[in-house]
């Protein structure tokens, strides 16, 4: 797999044929596997026998189906394995759970999804005694100096969540090896846009609920890393996949299976589509943040970690100033345009419009959101590709008139 470009890595990789040949791979239901020799269980149960070679245990360890999907996902982030979860929040746990005991110490990125902030911030010190220390990750000095003995992860977002910064993933895997810590990426911003994996990230998550499903009616996750690591999730005696059990059930890899071959489309879309609705927003004076523009901090980042082929991302943000402002201007798009959808999430076919500080932030204490530059006022922007582009420009640009944010700005 010496492509850089993940759509061709995963095109050189696919191999699943159906049960009887067909050109889907099959939905295996069964809970429990048989064997055909009574020592080949015990193997089973040392780990002597694994997947790669078509042995198969029970549902809750290795399933074919789900398998064969991580084995896709595990291209496209050229990784050596992968294997799937029942959500991204499952995913993000199950590989700090691997990586860390009682006792040790993540370096985390300051701004995160809110329920990984909430895992980092209050679960995990409460119940497993690992702590966080919670820093810009666009400042090498502050990871740096955050680093202790006991640093077992140093975990950013590649796209953060809302603010849109970049992690330059491959000072953070500098950092992380020379103490002996791993880096973990969550990707869920930028599948295919940035294979961390390449860079020197460890271990590599996605909430699959997001640009990878697509269609925001299925919840999954996949962990992307060496297939040891993989192998010591699934250890029947200490693997948190195993133990813990947020499996993913057949039917679900299956759909998603199917998605796969037009993520490709669907995130230049988005990223083409966004870009557009970035640069006319700042052409109006708006506070608008988005990798794409050449203003944004990371831009120049962006550009050289990424694959071109998949532009800047799907996801704008937008800073009104105030929490009034973002919800009046919400409910105008949604309930009068039609212009999308208020709701969290992202990565659907449709708009999906929030304000990060009342919903997928507000784990968060004021400090922290203060500190990681997510105000009452910002809208983060989903972009979705319903409609054409200058339908849905109109609507965005007649409710910014109609909540009179227009007049303020002289346009």
């Amino acid at each position: 797999m010496s492509t850089s470009n993940p759509v061709e890595r995963l095109a050189n990789s696919r191999h699943e044929f159906g049960e009887h040949g067909g050109v889907n791979m099959s939905i295996e239901a069964s809970t429990t596997f048989t064997v055909m020799a009574a020592n080949t269980m015990p193997e089973l149960f040392k780990g002597g026998k694994t997947p790669a070679e078509g042995c198969y245990l029970y549902g809750r360890h290795f399933n074919p189906t789900v398998y064969q999907l991580g084995h896709q996902l595990a291209a496209i982030e050229g990784t050596d394995a992968a294997y799937c979860t029942a959500s991204g929040m499952a995913a993000i746990s199950a590989a700090l759970f691997e990586l860390c005991e009682s006792g040790d110490h993540i370096v985390a990125s300051n701004t995160i999804y809110g329920g990984t902030y909430a895992l980092l911030h209050d679960f995990l010190p409460v119940k497993a005694n690992i702590k966080t220390t919670f820093v810009d990750m666009t400042d090498a000095a502050a990871v740096q100096a955050a680093m202790t003995e006991r640093t077992k992860v140093v975990f950013a977002e590649s796209v953060s969540n809302p603010t849109l910064r970049v992690a330059d993933i491959g000072a953070l895997a500098a950092i992380a090896h020379a103490q002996d810590a791993q880096l973990v990426i969550d990707n869920t911003f930028s599948p295919l846009l940035i294979s961390p994996a390449l860079f020197g990230a460890d271990v590599v998550v996605h909430s699959m609920t997001k640009f990878i499903n697509g269609a925001s009616d299925i919840i999954a996750g996949v962990v992307c890393a060496r297939m040891e690591f993989i192998q010591g999730l699934m250890d029947l005696h200490t693997g948190p996949l195993m133990i813990l059990g947020p499996t993913m059930d057949p039917a679900v890899a299956s759909k998603i299976s199917l998605r796969i071959p037009h993520l490709a489309m669907r995130v230049a879309e988005h990223a083409r589509r966004a870009q557009v609705f970035a640069e006319r927003l700042t052409e109006l004076g708006l506070s608008v943040s988005y990798p794409g523009l050449p203003a944004h901090p990371d831009h120049d980042l962006l550009k050289r970690q990424r694959c071109a082929d998949y532009g800047f991302g799907g996801i704008l943000t937008l800073d009104l100033g105030t929490e009034a402002l973002a919800s009046e201007l919400m409910d105008v798009l949604q309930n009068r345009y039609r212009f999308g959808f208020m709701a969290v999430s992202l990565g659907y076919f449709d708009t999906l419009i929030s304000n990060p500080s009342s919903s997928t932030s507000s784990e968060m204490t004021q400090e922290d959101l203060v500190a990681a530059g997510i105000g009452d006022g910002l809208v983060r922007m989903s972009v979705g590709y319903t409609g054409s582009i200058e339908q849905r420009w109109r609507q965005l640009e007649r409710a910014l008139h109609d909540i009179g944010v227009l007049e303020a700005t002289g346009c």
